[in-house]
């Protein structure tokens, strides 16, 4: 096995250097049921007021506080939707429903339970005082006000309000398409038999439901052969209508692995090693066009710890999203973590509750063959390279994958 000839990049400026070189996609129009989870491209201005019109928060009486209370002719009904017609004269009222528009001239709303309704007539408290129970024009929202800024994602609040000012498609980045695919003579596919020597390809499933969730549009394009044109000929019919090419295998040091010679070919490679435990082999390059490429290492574990380190960040990136990171948060370790001599380490953990902590516990061993360590893991745990590992009871920041 020969050395390999790319340099050991310290693994927070493998990141930096990723994020550098990706472009934010451009812009679409989209409708809005298909908007959950997008990215806006541009602020969200509020074009007119919410309410847009002063609408009762009950069900009661629209009066006019300055004819005080006592006995007041009911004089029509205003419902959602069917508005009391006219203006109010005074010592009248009008049955509101909520949801109704506040005549003209009332000023106040009388709950339900606190009027006497009679014969074509009703008996309010006195003093009842003016603005009660309703929702003035602009309440929730002043025209020009800024609803969502640009680079936030939308759920369902930020639908809901779109639809309420009367937004029918959106203006959101493009989501990143990429193209995926698996190395190595010795995969085959899920559900086929397996010869000797051979292994079934579990990192491209993987990974494909990790990119699903980073918000990519996915095409796959199966198993790769360790073999330079059959390998060239596959990335070069993926990346025809791909903005990234994900790879998993094949950028080691090994004589079969192919990938980087291929992406030096094609573009610019920029990492070819990291100081990271588990993914020492993860490649970054960039390609004509403004595609990235990442060669992501064959152990299943480093595939995924290297696609939450840097893929899944460029991606949001790609995507216009304001925050790229997962959460960190301090957990207070429950075991000692031991250090990976001269390189970082993301420990897999899950997280419980002590009082107001988090206390992290390994997942078991941290092998990065291993894809059980990442079942149930609800955090990766920094452990900086040096000599000594973090003993028991120190508090770390912690990248969040789910809370318990």
């Amino acid at each position: 096995m020969k050395a390999s000839t790319y340099p050991l990049v310290d693994a927070e400026a493998a990141a930096r250097l990723v994020l550098e070189r990706t472009p934010v996609l451009g812009p679409e129009r989209v409708a809005l049921a298909a908007c959950p989870g997008r990215v806006l491209a541009e602020d969200l201005v509020a074009t007119q007021r919410l309410p847009s019109f002063p609408s009762s928060a009950v069900d009661g009486y629209a009066i006019r506080a300055a004819d005080g209370g006592g006995r007041l002719l009911v004089v029509g009904e205003s419902a959602a939707g069917r508005p009391f017609e006219g203006a109010l004269p005074a010592r009248a009222a009008a049955r509101i429903l909520t949801g109704g528009v506040l005549p003209d001239g009332a000023d106040t709303v009388v709950m339900l339970e606190e009027a006497e309704a009679l014969d074509g007539e009703v008996v309010v408290p006195e003093g009842y005082a003016a603005g009660r129970n309703f929702h003035p024009p602009g309440a929730d929202l002043a025209e020009g006000e800024l609803v969502v800024p640009a680079g936030e994602e939308l759920g369902a609040a930020e639908i809901g309000l779109a639809a309420s000012l009367g937004r029918p498609v959106l203006s959101v980045r493009r989501r990143p398409r990429v193209a995926l695919m698996s190395t190595g003579d010795e995969l085959v596919e899920v559900g086929r038999p397996l010869g000797r020597g051979q292994i079934t390809d579990s990192n491209r499933w993987a990974l494909a439901a990790a990119l699903h969730e980073g918000g990519a549009e996915v095409r796959q394009l199966g198993i790769a052969p360790d073999e330079p044109a059959g390998l060239r000929r596959l990335v070069e019919a993926g990346l025809e209508a791909a903005d990234v090419l994900v790879t998993s295998g094949g950028v080691s040091v090994g004589t079969h692995d192919l990938v980087k010679p291929l992406l030096e070919s094609l573009g610019e490679v920029h990492v070819g090693r990291v100081k990271l435990r588990p993914g020492k082999p993860f490649t970054f390059a960039t390609l004509p066009e403004g595609r990235l490429a990442f060669g992501l290492p064959g152990f299943p574990v480093s595939s995924l710890v290297t696609f939450e380190v840097f893929v899944r960040p460029a991606l949001r990136k790609m995507q216009g999203f304001s925050r790229l990171q997962r959460p960190g948060l301090p957990v207070r370790l429950g075991y000692e973590a031991r250090a990976a001599g001269d390189r970082t380490e993301y420990q897999r953990v899950h997280l419980r509750r002590e009082g107001s902590e988090l206390v992290a516990e390994t997942t078991g061993s941290q092998s990065s063959s291993r894809l059980m360590s990442m079942i149930g893991a609800q955090a990766l745990v920094r452990i900086p390279p040096g000599p000594e590992g973090i003993p028991r009871g120190t508090v770390v920041e912690a990248l969040i994958l789910s809370l318990p």
